[in-house]
């Protein structure tokens, strides 16, 4: 006998009640505005017909004080798996039309489950963050509820990646998931993230601010650093985050999904020695190099807006995934500070877990000076740059374009830190520091009882570049792999990158190092 037409119905009616969310109302107000609801995020991001959903039928517990009797569809979280670009991921988006996207204890369930899921099949966590906070009426069980979702963003870590979407309120302790993830993407005029908000700063610390100076997607991504993408709307978070994906493999153990070109081209492109200014001291357009060097259209910067001195971000070069790192002498001269070299490490050590080659490109006059930076501890954050790159295995390749002083060189990954291939323009300066700070100390008496001190002086300084600063004399003594024309840049490292895309390196067996964090 067929199964009862009732039960069929009963079902459908419970589906249809649960895809409603908070209701029809709040839907349509939602979209009237121009915000897509819960919803219609997955359902942007998602191959249609793909996504199997966790838990539609869940609800609140509704053992808590003020909640008898009321119904929390879905218990204000859509969870489940679907296909991206024709890949498994896991993803789940916040509904504030459910009782303002709180979380409480079903709520955080439901996640905790489909990030246990991504866990043991190896596939990325995507999540959209539009939430009230903690669901007040479950007391400190709201709390425990953050903590157990805080606890698999860790076990996630380097294991599969994890991005973040805010696309609406993500305040106090639920700022911190997006935290312990990878990437987070804050979308304009509809998110805030921040732990306390202008209130409680008054009332605690008696300053005034709006919520602008410390929540906007603007101080998030351009002043604290918190946030790696600003997107426009919800529409672009969804394109921005199949973008990320197109760069990444699905977990560690694979390989990024590289697309290597049928035959390498080897083909010179003078191009890059226009490009080259004739005064080494005025700033070198850093993203036309990356522009030359990688594929049409295949450069995606990460943290564009946050600590310009530095560029990373994922290019293909003739078809192989590569991470870019490279110094902006047009801001800050191209120093390494604190912030520069926070943002530099941390996007290093995701390359490297990811299985992610590294191409550094290197102009650098040393470590930002100043009070402030060494009161901040530039010690300790430049540090991190050198315990990245020394840590990574995946294959590095560096090519020093022009300055390449002091610490900060060895900071940028050179041969001493781990590079398979270090290569050099002609237009390079490896040295201690630059010649004429050198001359300065070495020869100061020489030039004070010269005839003409500033002819002696500018001697000098020639004569020290030309035997000491010179790309050749690295070459010579074997600290670089070898000096190429600018115009043999791209076919020379993509070359090095075919070549090396087989690289096996072990490392001591330990836990994990101690990087001064």
């Amino acid at each position: 006998m067929p199964i009862q037409k009732s039960l069929l119905d009963e079902l459908e009616k419970r589906r249809a009640a649960a895809r409603l969310g908070g209701g029809a109302d709040k839907i349509d107000a939602r979209r009237k505005k121009g915000v897509m609801t819960a919803r219609d995020r997955l359902g942007a991001l998602i191959q249609a017909g793909t996504f199997q959903e966790w838990g539609m039928h869940a609800d609140h517990d509704c053992h808590h004080f003020g909640m008898e009797g009321k119904s929390l569809s879905g218990d204000g979280v859509v969870t489940g798996t679907g296909l991206v670009d024709g890949r498994v991921v896991a993803a789940f988006s916040q509904d504030f039309t459910v009782g303002g996207g709180a979380l409480g204890r079903i709520h955080s369930q439901k996640i905790c489950n489909l990030m246990d899921y991504a866990l043991k099949t190896g596939c990325p966590m995507i999540g959209f963050n539009d939430s009230g906070g903690a669901r007040i009426q479950e007391g400190v069980g709201s709390l425990a509820a953050y903590g157990q979702v805080f606890f698999r963003n860790v076990l996630l870590s380097g294991v599969v990646p994890q991005i973040a979407i805010v696309a609406g309120p993500c305040a106090g302790g639920a700022a911190y998931s997006p935290a312990l993830m990878d990437f987070i993407i804050m979308v304009k005029g509809i998110s805030n993230m921040f732990i306390c908000g202008p209130e409680v700063i008054q009332a605690v610390t008696g300053q005034k601010c709006t919520m602008d100076e410390i929540g906007s997607p603007a101080t998030n991504a351009g002043v604290s650093g918190n946030v790696h993408f600003l997107a426009e709307n919800d529409a672009d978070a969804v394109r921005l985050t199949r973008r990320i994906l197109s760069y990444l493999p699905s977990n560690n153990v694979l390989d990024p999904p590289h697309r290597p070109t049928a035959q390498i081209d080897l083909s010179s492109d003078p191009v890059f020695e226009q490009l080259v200014p004739a005064d080494n001291k005025q700033p070198l357009d850093i993203y036309q190099v990356i522009q030359r060097l990688v594929d049409k259209d295949e450069f995606l910067e990460v943290h564009a807006q946050f600590a310009r001195n530095i560029v990373v971000g994922f290019a293909r070069i003739q078809g192989i995934v590569t991470g870019i790192v490279a110094n902006n002498s047009a801001v800050k001269a191209g120093t390494l500070d604190i912030d520069s070299s926070d943002k530099g490490a941390r996007f290093i050590r995701f390359c490297n877990v990811f299985n992610i080659p590294v191409v550094t490109l290197m102009d650098i006059p040393g470590f930002m000076p100043g009070v402030q930076q060494e009161r901040g501890g530039i010690i300790r954050h430049g540090a991190k740059m050198l315990f990245a790159y020394a840590a990574a295995t995946v294959p590095k390749i560096t090519v020093i374009l022009r300055k390449a002083y002091g610490g900060a060189y060895l900071a940028m990954c050179s041969a001493d830190m781990g590079a398979d291939y270090v290569y050099a323009w002609p237009t390079a300066e490896i040295a201690v520091m630059g010649a004429e700070g050198a001359v300065k100390i070495l020869y100061k008496r020489e030039i004070a009882a010269a005839k003409d001190p500033k002819a002696r002086e500018a001697q000098l300084v020639a004569e020290y570049r030309e035997k000491f600063c010179s790309p050749y004399e690295a070459a010579r003594t074997a600290m670089i792999t070898d000096v190429i024309a600018p115009a043999e840049t791209r076919a020379t490292v993509a070359l090095a990158l075919r070549n090396s895309l087989g690289k096996r390196e072990s490392r001591p067996p330990k836990k994990h190092g101690t990087i001064p964090l």
